[in-house]
């Protein structure tokens, strides 16, 4: 499965990757982070197709996207 890791303390609350988001996976989370901001949360994870968008668009580089590589395996 797709991993995406936010580094909650890092995130000003842009919304810049709420906005590029295809899908429209991401939202304000409901605590605060260190700074004081709502920071980004993912929800449906299963649906992300990591393509990377949030994380070029963040420009605090809080986001970090990890595409599953499926291996095929030869006899």
């Amino acid at each position: 499965m797709n991993r995406v890791v936010i580094d909650k303390d890092r995130c000003k609350a842009c919304k810049l990757c709420i906005n590029v988001c295809q899908r429209k996976l991401l939202e304000l989370a409901d605590e605060l982070n260190a700074k004081g901001y709502h920071p980004i949360a993912i929800h449906a994870v299963e649906k992300c197709t990591a393509c990377g968008l949030c994380a070029i668009m963040c420009p605090e580089a809080s986001i970090e996207v990890f595409k599953e590589i499926k291996v095929k395996k030869t006899a």
